[in-house]
């Protein structure tokens, strides 16, 4: 008897799961995929060219608030839950719907969507959206760059356009930004990296991926999105925390699970969390994760010009994913203006147009922050009119990017850059040096 199936996702982790479990396989028939966290990905299909022979129509894509209904509709069997950075007890809220309505609950065990490489693959993920994960990254790089290895970087999914034209996609130049459409937040995870000189991949299909990327490279870092686990198999599993959530280790899915599984724990953002948090974190991992070799970080805060921080009325543009699913109520923006000393931070909520004023709707506890939300050319376009409404003096751009290059700003801006920085010893490069020769 063939299953119905729905896949629960979010634009990234449901389509390589259908693609390595559910694709081809007799057994299953996908009837829909449900989509939350990111803005316009639903009401759109998966394309039959991706979808394979089962599938000469496409499988549709509906909101998730349309689960209850669409199990009832299609009689469904089984619900597999395909995305990341959710509580664990809204997750079994969302278990509780799909067995009410009749069908099973699955979250795919992380290891069985691990694709197997002939190359070394370094993953590097996080217990909590926001811990660090891209600035350790470009260390990481720069570490195995220092050993003449070609590093290729495979980033987490973000398909949000025409999934047909981003199957596979690669870049290595600001042209292929352009080439690719590519929203803030995918220029924010690959502009960072092509600076350094790093070839990113990244797309839909990550068994093709793979073999486009193990064609270039010695090593292949994988660079993870919220706190997902990673989909090639690790021979070095780094993990990252945050102690400004201490004890969000053990309470979202799957970042207890990346815990669990870590060979090298960094405890980022040391210098600007109270110890105590510190070494709640630091005891979490001990007892659930024992054999994890521990790091201490630090994510300096970087200003070109300070001074022109101190009595200005501040405009706090901060990373969007950050605050909104990872929960943060502040970042690398705040501290500068802290630190720097900002007469005010304005509230942009005022200022907030379309698609911004949606944002603060959906999250109330991001408050006096403008999250850099850019899903679509229209969200880029509202988050550019809430800024030039804001009535402030200067707009500090705490972003892996320079936005400026996307927005057209009426007003002086300056950027806060933060980047990995060991605090202590032993050192990052010591432990990774350890693992690739052990």
């Amino acid at each position: 008897m063939v299953e119905k199936v729905i896949i629960m996702g979010a634009a990234g982790r449901d389509f390589h799961n259908f693609n390595v479990y559910f694709k081809d396989n007799p057994r299953y028939r996908v009837i829909a995929f449900t989509a939350a966290q990111i803005p316009d990905i639903d009401e759109r299909l998966y394309p039959a060219e991706l979808a394979g022979s089962l599938y000469p129509d496409g499988i549709p894509i509906f909101p998730e608030e349309r689960l209850s209904e669409l199990i009832r509709t299609h009689t469904i069997d089984l619900v597999a839950f395909s995305y990341s950075d959710v509580p664990h007890v809204e997750l079994m809220h969302k278990a509780s719907i799909a067995m009410a309505g009749g069908a099973d609950f699955i979250m795919i065990g992380a290891t069985y969507t691990m694709l197997k490489s002939e190359k070394t693959i370094v993953a590097v993920c996080a217990v909590r959206t926001g811990c660090g994960k891209s600035q350790t990254t470009r260390k990481v790089c720069s570490i195995l760059k220092g050993l003449d290895k070609k590093v290729v970087v495979v980033r987490h999914p973000m398909p949000y356009g025409d999934l047909r034209t981003q199957e596979v996609q690669r870049f290595s130049t600001y042209e292929d930004f352009k080439k690719h459409n590519c929203t803030i937040e995918e220029r924010e995870e690959y502009e960072p990296l092509v600076d350094q000189g790093i070839v990113v991949y990244a797309g839909v299909d990550y068994g093709k991926i793979l073999k486009e990327a193990e064609s270039e490279a010695d090593v292949i870092v994988w660079d993870g999105g919220n706190n997902d686990t990673p989909f090639y198999r690790p021979d070095i599993h780094i993990v990252l925390f945050d102690p400004h959530r201490a004890g969000h280790e053990l309470l979202y899915y799957p970042g207890e699970t990346n815990m669990r599984m870590a060979d090298i724990a960094i405890i980022n953002k040391v210098d600007t969390a109270p110890p105590s948090q510190v070494d709640r974190v630091r005891l979490n991992i001990e007892r659930y994760n024992p054999r994890a070799r521990i790091v201490l970080a630090r994510s300096p805060v970087i200003v070109s010009e300070p001074e022109r921080i101190r009595g200005s009325r501040v405009l706090v543009v901060e990373d969007g994913p950050t605050l909104t699913h990872g929960g943060m109520l502040y970042g690398a923006g705040v501290i500068a203006a802290q630190t720097f000393g900002a007469s005010k931070i304005i509230d942009p909520r005022p200022f907030a147009v379309g698609t911004i004023q949606d944002t603060f709707a959906a999250y109330p506890h991001i408050g006096s922050l403008l999250p850099a939300m850019g899903y679509s050319d229209a969200q880029i376009r509202d988050l550019e009119a809430t800024i030039n409404r804001a009535d402030c003096d200067l707009v500090l751009f705490a972003t892996p990017i320079q936005l400026t290059r996307i927005l057209e700003i009426n007003k002086p801006a300056i950027r806060v850059l933060y980047e990995y920085e060991d605090h202590g010893s032993p050192t990052l490069e010591q432990v990774l040096l350890e693992r690739m020769q052990g």
